[in-house]
């Protein structure tokens, strides 16, 4: 059950809230002078604090009441604070909802607008403080992955990155196949590189072939190698890829585009470690780490007939599903921003612009963007022009269009009930700049 402490030196108040507050499944502590206030939060935590502005008699400075703000502000900076007074004059109040307050409210109080106001805060704090230990979980399980792992520089922020992670290294020292699934330009490459960084052979070579990038013709003499004159051109005999791995780790990019015949001879291999030149009948023996990648439906290909399911299994002891850039959002400034050189940086609406684009060519779309961003740019702050990304975002300049105007500041404290805090928050604003607006626009505070 959420808790509020009231300071008040009227035991009447304390008794009115503390029954409203009942009814609503909110416990009420009562304290009634400032130093009785500071000693019953040092004691146990409370979620929102609604506190008088004067506490001797005869007294309407409300100095008392600023300086209780200030020392609650001081101790515990994240603690909402809502302003009780009942001052013909309300500056002083309003300077402080400018320093941090939550909201003043003049008494004597509207039990509607107050309850919603306390609701409200309630329910932002206990949001707040599973955003912060979520957070702080990350960060930990983050250290603690580059602590125990050389994950190869990679930059990354985003929760679906880490998961990736943290089962690349699990499964590093363990020597079993690993697939790695996604599409193109995601950082399959990388997430191998980091297997290999982690593995009982970290030493060991790190072979790529890209399956797609050569004709079928000569993928298994990639693979295998060829001894002279075993196909038009072989000239000299040639080693392949499997004996250049030999103790280390060969990464086969774009596996799908393996030719039916390669494929069998890649399952004995990976089933017996041995393996023939083309053209020779001498048998080799290799020890060899196969990650393989693809973007394509393997399982698709296997009820085509074009991949063998045998291989598909042998292959797939592990697979990694990398998502796609716009699934794991958190990465993509970070990213951004390693991609440029040093010095330059990106305008908050760049960053949004960027946000914003789906990326369908993933990290290497990305990539190519802030190269292009960094040669266009003249300065060292790069703008969402300079980007080149199509849409509206793409057309801004400095961001000024991004501030509500008076309309929507109206609407907003209208679907709050005039409730400041709420209203900031579903305009993205602070309540000190949501203030400092509707004074710039002249629109009146609710009563």
């Amino acid at each position: 059950m959420p808790t509020v402490l009231i300071i008040d030196d009227n035991a009447a108040v304390g008794v009115a809230l503390d029954v409203l507050f009942s009814l609503h499944d909110i416990a009420a502590l009562h304290a009634a002078s400032p130093e009785e206030g500071l000693a019953m939060l040092a004691r146990q935590p409370v979620d929102l604090v609604i506190q008088d502005m004067n506490f001797t008699a005869d007294t309407t400075s409300g100095e008392e009441g600023v300086a209780l703000f200030r020392e609650i502000r001081k101790r515990y900076p994240d603690l909402p604070v809502i302003l009780l007074t009942a001052w013909t004059h309300l500056d002083a109040a309003v300077d402080l909802v400018k320093a941090g307050a939550a909201d003043y409210l003049s008494k004597p109080w509207n039990d509607d607008r107050l309850l919603a106001t306390v609701t409200n805060l309630i329910e932002l704090g206990q949001a707040n403080r599973a955003l912060n230990q979520r957070l702080q979980r990350e960060r930990r399980a983050r250290r603690e992955l580059e602590q125990n792992y050389d994950l190869r520089g990679l930059v990354w922020a985003d929760p679906a990155t880490e998961r990736v992670l943290n089962l690349a290294c699990q499964v590093a020292r363990a020597d079993v196949p690993v697939l790695i699934t996604g599409p193109n330009g995601t950082g399959k490459e990388r997430i191998a590189e980091i297997i290999q960084a982690n593995s009982q052979v970290p030493n060991g070579p790190f072979v790529v072939l890209n399956c797609g990038a050569l004709p079928s013709e000569l993928i298994e003499a990639e693979l295998f190698g060829a001894d002279a004159g075993a196909y038009t051109g072989a000239s000299k005999a040639r080693e392949g890829k499997f004996e250049a791995a030999d103790g280390g780790t060969l990464f086969l990019d774009e596996i799908g585009n393996l030719p039916l015949a390669g494929q069998m001879k890649l399952l004995r291999v990976l089933e017996t470690g041995r393996f023939e030149r083309l053209g020779s009948n001498r048998e080799r023996q290799v020890r060899v780490r196969v990650i393989s990648a693809t973007n394509a439906d393997l399982q698709g290909m296997i009820r085509a007939g074009t991949f063998r399911e045998d291989l598909f299994y042998r292959l797939n002891v592990i697979e990694l599903k990398l998502p796609p850039l716009a699934a794991r959002p958190g990465d993509i400034l970070p990213l951004a921003q390693s991609f440029l050189p040093p010095g330059k940086t990106l305008h908050p609406t760049a960053e949004a612009a960027l946000l914003a684009h789906g990326w369908p060519g993933n990290v290497r779309e990305l990539k190519n963007v802030m190269a292009r961003a960094s040669l266009l740019t003249g300065g060292d702050v790069i703008k969402p022009a300079e980007l080149g990304l199509p849409g509206p975002a793409a057309a801004g300049g400095s961001g000024a269009d991004a501030e509500p105007d008076r309309d929507a500041i109206v609407q907003a404290l209208a679907r709050a009930g005039g409730v400041i805090a709420q209203a900031a928050a579903d305009l993205g604003l602070s309540r000190q700049a949501l203030y400092r607006r509707m004074e710039r626009l002249g629109i009146a505070r609710a009563a």
